[in-house]
């Protein structure tokens, strides 16, 4: 991979960044093995017996590893095994979408010890002051965490150089600061990234499908659809932080009206609330009101009428995974990947609307790209854990040198 070097955003190579690298390569070695000797290390990385000890005695200092069990050899000295200490650092993870914001909290092995949901207020100014409160509760009933921040997936995005979020159509918020009242009510560094990134992330980060490949798309379908990016191993944000608004592409000059103010964006054609329209222009829409009021059921009454055996429900599935086909296969075209994950409750349905996006995709795709398009288990919380990784990724991930 060719990479000119940013002669206007570029830092130095120094004593210190070697070390730097080194221990943010055996820090993941250490996560990727665990538990696992220090000669084994040295094997992994290529490095030294004595730099290897050197830098794990000061993981050790500063707890970010502990020292386990001791192994067992034939003869010489036994091997004593090193894994991640998890009970070192506490990372707050928050999923704000426009019904509902989640918050975990998660230690360095990625699980996840506390867990709450609260409404999403409409006003922002009130929300962000009832979340901060939220926030300082959930610290206070786990006083022994030292924590080490809080990531936040957002349906909308940031803005790379005033941290604020300035595009969110779908909770119809705008330029607004997230993030200062989040550290003013809790004290902690505060990390924000727009959603399908976050996704993008979990996979980069704890992913089953993602190890060896260096491009890789999410499609996260929720009320909206966004993508995330990872091309050359790398999160593409854009110039600005926008890059990957392919929900925003209008598929359909003529269709609905998106919240964005076009018409026929992916997202109206292939989200969530597309599904709900689909259902509820058939005549059954109206038997399944909820209490006889007239509303329509959410994308989850859909999918539980459709494993029931309901033809609408089915019927708007179908179409809901036509269309996300199609989106699908632009992106296809467009960055040929090697896989493509698929987030959100759709992956439900997978065995019914995953041939669909599959053919719609061979169809009108016209690369040799061979990409495999994935569904995430919903169970794996891939937003709040992008967000751990949001959090993570200055002691784990690449330093930018040069």
């Amino acid at each position: 991979m060719v990479r000119k070097i940013d002669l206007n955003n570029f830092q130095v190579a120094r004593s210190e960044t070697a070390r730097d690298i080194n221990r943010r390569i055996l820090l993941n070695l250490i996560r990727k093995h665990q538990p696992v000797s220090r000669a084994d290390l040295s094997r992994h990385s290529g490095l030294q017996r004595s730099t290897v000890s050197s830098i794990a005695e000061q993981l050790l200092a500063e707890r970010w590893v502990t020292e386990g069990a001791m192994g067992h050899l034939p003869r010489g000295r036994k091997p004593t095994f090193l894994h991640l200490n998890r009970d070192r650092v506490g990372i707050i993870a928050i999923d704000l979408r426009p019904l509902k914001t989640t918050i975990a909290l998660a230690g360095l092995d990625n699980r996840f010890f506390a867990q709450e949901s609260i409404p999403t207020g409409k006003d922002p100014v009130k929300f962000l002051k009832q979340l901060g409160g939220r926030l300082c509760d959930l610290m206070k009933a786990h006083p022994h965490v030292c924590y080490e921040g809080i990531g936040v997936a957002l349906p909308g995005r940031v803005d790379l150089s005033t941290k604020r979020l300035f595009f969110a159509p779908n909770l119809g918020w705008r330029d607004l600061d997230v993030k200062t009242p989040l550290e003013q009510a809790t004290g902690l560094a505060v990390e924000l990234e727009n959603d399908a990134n976050t996704c993008a992330l979990a996979e980069l980060w704890s992913g089953q499908h993602a190890d060896g490949v260096p491009n890789m798309l999410s499609v996260a379908v929720t009320e909206g659809i966004g993508v995330g990016m990872i091309l050359n191993g790398q999160l593409v944000r854009g110039s600005t932080g926008v890059a990957g608004e392919f929900g925003h592409i209008a598929l359909h000059e003529d269709g609905p009206l998106c919240n964005c103010g076009n018409h026929g964006c992916w997202e109206v054609m292939a989200s969530n609330s597309a599904a709900s329209r689909y259902y509820g222009r058939t005549g059954s829409a109206r038997n399944h009101a909820v209490n006889g009021s007239g509303i329509l059921p959410e994308f989850q009454d859909i999918l539980q009428l459709a494993k029931q055996g309901d033809v609408r429900a089915g019927e708007a599935l179908d179409q809901m995974a036509h269309h996300l086909g199609a989106g699908i296969a632009i992106l296809v075209t467009g960055l040929a990947p090697e896989m493509i994950i698929v987030v959100g409750e759709v992956t439900r349905a997978w065995k019914r609307v995953g041939p669909i996006i599959e053919k719609i995709v061979k169809q009108r795709s016209v690369t040799w790209a061979t990409t495999r398009i994935i569904a995430a288990d919903p169970a794996e919380q891939t937003r709040l854990r992008g967000t751990v990784a949001l959090v993570l990724q200055k002691h784990f991930g690449a330093p930018s040198i040069a």
